[in-house]
């Protein structure tokens, strides 16, 4: 048993890995971390960029689909669905024990479509069909034309992980789009399960850069604490948006709560303890997806206990400091949000730009 293992015991944690690679899968490391006790995977165009450019595990499958003619950009999609069917194969087992609690794997749609509500539908469609896996996650930008395609997918009883969450209120908006596609399903709802990702230390480290640019004794003194006190309210806005007679009444037909995940959760900051964004975040009914290297620190030193809704009060207080002295987080919020689109476009066009240098040197 590990710290792993004890997280989700004792705690209700479930711990994640947010990394994928092919070698992973194919010399057992992966089947190696479900052993200490990590219960679900993420990936994203990023992970994907790296693993496939970075390595030539992927070389034979790519040259193979080149020759018959398949395009850059479905070859890319045949390469990444591959990773994610066997990773879902690996995961499986923890699916079935838990009765579908965890056990999913995540993939996302093309993130050129997150300002695209119809693009969106259809993209998560295909891929969740195409897989056709019941621990599969289709992974949906919580923007805002994000929103009616999370809600429509939800209403045809396929999974979602909701991703790039920077702020309250749209946290909100993205449990609203839960509930009312919940609502919009018919019969039986067990079979749909969800969760939102809220980003934490991209948070802090944007906050941070502001109250550094203040340069008050007063911003200074907040330095390194938002990001936990907006994932701690974050957790008290899920337990209030789940209960009550709307959600009883939707629990009542098999319905599983959209658990809050906590993702980019490595910390940025040297200055920072390697695992401030798991101690500080522990709670019932929550997961948190972790980079491998995060893991081995938590794994290694983490700290168990039940923080997640230690003091709302203080939680809430604390944001409250943070905009006196000048911080606008839903300035915050919507750069980041910006940003996150941005950065998994260009890594998806970076690794297409890769692969079609391959592909040319193939052709020849």
């Amino acid at each position: 048993m590990t710290l792993l293992h004890d997280l989700f015991a004792q705690y209700g944690q479930s711990p994640w890995l947010d990394n994928l690679k092919r070698d992973w899968i194919n010399s057992g490391e992966l089947q190696g971390w479900i052993d200490k006790g990590v219960r679900g995977l993420t990936s994203n165009p990023s992970i994907f960029e790296k693993a496939i450019s970075g390595s030539d595990e992927y070389d034979e499958q790519f040259s193979e689909l080149i020759a018959q003619g398949t395009s850059v950009e479905d070859s890319y999609w045949q390469l990444v669905t591959t990773d994610i069917d066997a990773a879902l194969n690996l995961m499986t087992p923890v699916h079935e024990a838990s009765n579908g609690l965890d056990g999913y794997v995540s993939v996302e749609v093309d993130p050129g479509l997150a300002r695209d509500t119809e693009g969106t539908i259809a993209a998560a469609r295909q891929l969740d069909e195409s897989l056709n896996r019941s621990n599969l996650y289709v992974k949906i930008p919580g923007t805002a034309e994000g929103l009616p395609a999370i809600q429509q997918m939800i209403a045809e009883k396929r999974s979602i992980n909701v991703t790039l969450l920077f702020s309250l209120d749209r946290y909100d908006e993205v449990i609203e789009a839960y509930l009312s596609g919940l609502e919009a399903a018919s019969g039986d709802l067990s079979a749909i399960s969800s969760v939102a990702s809220f980003f934490i230390s991209r948070t802090e480290s944007a906050v941070d850069s502001r109250l550094d640019a203040i340069g008050t004794d007063a911003a200074l003194a907040l330095k390194g604490k938002a990001a936990v006190a907006q994932g701690q309210l974050a957790y008290k806005l899920f337990l209030d948006r789940f209960s009550g007679p709307r959600w009883e009444a939707l629990a009542a037909r098999g319905a599983r709560p959209q658990r809050p995940l906590w993702a980019s959760t490595s910390t940025k900051n040297p200055d920072y303890p390697d695992t401030l964004y798991v101690d500080q975040l522990i709670g019932p009914n929550t997961v948190n997806t972790l980079p491998d290297a995060t893991l081995v620190a938590f794994l290694d030193h983490g700290t168990l206990g039940r923080t997640v809704d230690a003091d709302f009060d203080a939680a809430a207080n604390m944001l409250a400091e943070v905009a006196a002295v000048g911080v606008d987080l839903d300035e915050v919020a919507a750069t980041l949000e910006a940003e996150g689109v941005a950065s998994f476009e260009k890594s998806f066009d970076d690794l297409l730009a890769t692969l079609e240098t391959k592909a040319q040197l193939l052709r020849r």
